[in-house]
């Protein structure tokens, strides 16, 4: 197979592919050498899950071997001749792993509800010559967005996306999170790597085309980043790399490339199931994404709603977690009272009437249920 522009290049299956001990690994694609790059082992990515990209091109055919046959990619990308030259190899990379599970799509990250294949073969029957013509293009665009979106709500596992960001328009951003959130299951995350400045970015420098094209002139602050994704309800934000050393330090601001993920799917009903975390430490307290106060080694009282994120990446190993000795069923779970002491005491979770004595069988000795 010729492969003048290098899309085979790199893929390897053995490589890439999780190991079979491992049901997390990574990736959004390679380090481009500009230090702007994630490495596989850090985009959280699962087997058989469906991924989206923003971006077409080699990524995509690296993460399609780490989701397996089963799972399925999506590259989105506003280019045409990107587009090209990532679906000119699809079919024979598909042949050469042994399964086709990846597709290409045109749209905008900051819209992921117009496909704009169809917008195109639009234009090319209803060209616009008139105000009135333009209204009917918009009303077909709301049309697709509504029978036809380009990515269906709820319908995607994971976001990966690679100095992408940066690049949408400011006035934008707050639609491109809301869309990323959209467009995620419950439960879903994305995993991000782009490029952030430590000192707001100033006027002329975001006005220069050529900083523009270089990640520089878009680059989000780096409290601005974060807040965002709060803004836009996810949760669990997560900085899995900061670089040191800045890709660009230009009037004095640096530019550094970092990696994020979040989660979505803190939404829901309160339900009281007498359920209990205590946080493990090391800081002394932690508030989470929705100002809950986690004191170290305390009892607390959380909704089943919390107590299951807390029970999942990226909190698992942060907690123990407390279930109640008899389980409360849903059908007869009660309102979590938000406003209650939020210290859980040990007869809430293992009953009012619970007075049993059990000495154990066995002395305490290395190795027994007494000590480990």
């Amino acid at each position: 197979m010729r492969d003048p522009e290098g899309f085979s290049r790199g893929v390897n299956v053995r490589k890439h592919t999780l190991r079979s001990d491992e049901r997390q690994g990574a990736n959004n694609g390679p380090n481009n050498g500009n230090g702007r790059g994630i490495d596989i082992e850090e985009a959280v990515l699962r087997r058989y899950e469906g991924a989206a990209r923003s971006g077409s091109g080699k990524a995509c055919y690296i993460v399609c071997q780490i989701v397996g046959p089963g799972g399925k990619v999506i590259g989105v990308d506003f280019n045409e001749e990107m587009l090209a030259l990532a679906r000119k190899y699809q079919d024979s990379i598909g042949q050469r792993l042994g399964y086709h599970n990846v597709e290409f799509r045109r749209g905008k990250i900051q819209n992921l509800k117009v496909n704009l294949d169809l917008v195109e073969r639009y234009l090319a029957r209803n060209p616009v010559r008139s105000i009135s013509d333009l209204f009917t293009l918009r009303e077909f665009e709301e049309k697709i967005s509504h029978e036809q979106p380009l990515i269906p709500n709820e319908s995607i596992d994971v976001i990966v996306s690679n100095c992408v960001l940066n690049l949408v328009r400011r006035e934008d951003k707050r639609e491109l999170f809301s869309e990323m959130y959209r467009v995620l299951k419950r439960g879903g995350r994305v995993a991000i790597s782009d490029i952030v400045s430590d000192e707001p970015v100033l006027d002329h420098l975001k006005n220069d085309p050529e900083l523009w094209s270089g990640c520089i002139s878009g680059a989000f602050q780096e409290e601005e980043l974060l807040r965002a994704f709060e803004e836009a309800k996810f949760y669990g934000m997560h900085i899995e790399e900061m670089r040191s050393e800045p890709y660009q330090t230009i009037e004095g601001i640096e530019f550094r490339s970092v990696t994020i993920t979040a989660y979505k799917g803190k939404e829901g009903p309160c339900i009281e199931r007498n359920q209990a975390v205590i946080y493990r430490g090391p800081w002394k307290q932690v508030t989470d994404d929705d100002n809950h106060v986690l004191p170290r080694g305390v009892r607390m009282a959380v909704c089943d709603k919390t107590y299951q994120i807390y029970s999942q990446p990226p909190y698992q190993d942060q907690f123990a977690l407390i279930p109640p000795r008899e389980e409360v069923h849903l059908e007869r779970a009660g309102v979590f009272d938000c406003s209650r002491d939020h210290r859980r005491h040990p007869k809430e979770t293992k009953g009012m009437d619970y007075t049993l004595t059990q000495a154990s069988p066995n002395s305490c000795t290395p190795g027994s249920a007494c000590c480990p």
